[in-house]
């Protein structure tokens, strides 16, 4: 119980570790579905306080671990032509192409910049007329209003010069894809508590009426986290499967109306491959016919670029909770956050790089050894 020290209330994080090891008569196996959640159950050691009560599985929850190979590849291949500026978030930089990285493309003399923001980027085409300026658009639905409202700027400022690399994936396709995967063993869901903000909670209702799966929508903080789980186990133990909002003073059923409806505006719903796990029906969004002239695969030519992913890499199988990090034979060895294989080991949100920091060379309540590259354990 050394951890419970770090809490920000520990009483109240001891009496929830309390209440979850009183209701569970056995090990479930729950997958948050959020890298940020991901790397707060490793940090804080909430998988150690609980590790016989509940199995953690590591979704595909992380925006960049997910983004395809063929995605970067396009990005790498339009920052390398002469006379572009491409902006991207910073933890894009790193995350390994077919045969390199946005980093790379920089120090050969690409113009690659960092932005905080793609309001950013839209500032950058405003300054650089004679320069063809394309924002790296990644992310859950959490960061699409943001991307949506640059290309309402760029569109209103008449800003022709400004182009945008969409590749938007959507939480519950993806969450289905595990649900029917012949190998799945999830038992219930921490659903991302962001993203519910913008999307609200009734998106998950179908999925728990087909699948009979409790799907519990909560935050970040270790606490927060920890209140979850109690209440999927609880449902769980009583044998129920209900979407129920643990998040209450951020997440509103209907989510933030002025968003969707600028989401609808701007986007449709298309398929999306995810790195790793491959396509997925209805689980994108691309640009809507209305904004295609801002679509910067289509002003590139780089629609037909695809590529394959290194089997070595088994990050597909980890977004999926199939394996942990430490079960894939690459991992801490061929695999670092200095030579990365794959981006669950390069982003601050990926499964294998908690693991790496944090120095979980096993899974929690695993014997030392147990956990091999098969996916025992």
């Amino acid at each position: 119980m050394r951890y419970l020290r770090e809490f920000r209330d520990p009483e109240l994080a001891a009496r929830l570790v309390d209440a979850i090891a009183a209701a569970a008569t056995r090990r479930w196996t729950i997958m948050e579905v959020c890298g940020g959640q991901t790397h707060s159950i490793i940090r804080n050691g909430i998988d150690q306080l609980l590790a016989d009560q509940v199995e953690f599985v590591h979704g595909p929850g992380c925006p960049v671990c997910v983004t395809p190979l063929e995605t970067i590849d396009r990005a790498l291949e339009i920052a390398s032509r002469p006379g572009v500026i491409l902006c991207s978030f910073g933890d894009m930089l790193r995350v390994p192409g077919s045969a390199t990285d946005l980093f790379t493309v920089r120090a050969r003399g690409g113009d690659v910049r960092v932005v905080y923001s793609p309001l950013d980027a839209v500032r950058i085409a405003a300054e650089n007329p004679h320069c063809q300026v394309v924002f790296l658009g990644i992310g859950f639905e959490t960061t699409a209003p943001a991307n949506a409202m640059a290309l309402v700027a760029a569109r209103d400022r008449g800003l022709r010069n400004f182009s945008m690399l969409v590749s938007h994936v959507l939480v519950p396709p993806a969450m289905a894809a595990v649900l029917t995967a012949p190998d799945n063993r999830v038992s219930a869901f921490l659903a991302a508590g962001h993203v519910c903000t913008v999307m609200g909670t009734t998106q998950y209702e179908p999925l728990v009426a087909a699948h009979r799966v409790p799907i519990v929508v909560t935050g970040f903080e270790p606490l927060d986290l920890l209140d979850g789980v109690r209440a999927a186990v609880l449902q769980l133990e009583d044998g129920r499967a209900e979407l129920e909002n643990a998040y209450p003073r951020a997440v509103r059923p209907e989510g933030n109306p002025v968003a969707r409806r600028t989401l609808d505006s701007i986007f449709t719903v298309c398929d999306r491959a995810w790195r790793g796990i491959g396509v997925i029906p209805d689980s994108g969004w691309r640009l809507a016919d209305e904004y295609a002239e801002f679509d910067a695969a289509i002003r590139f030519d780089v629609t037909g670029l695809t590529a394959e992913e290194s089997p070595e890499c088994r990050s597909g199988d980890v977004l999926r909770g199939v394996i942990k990090p430490p079960q894939c034979p690459a991992f801490g060895g061929r695999c670092t956050p200095r030579t990365p294989l794959g981006a669950t080991m390069v982003s601050t949100e990926g499964a294998c790089a908690a693991y790496f920091q944090f120095r979980r060379l096993a899974p929690a309540g695993t014997a030392p050894g147990a956990a091999g590259p098969d996916g025992g354990g």
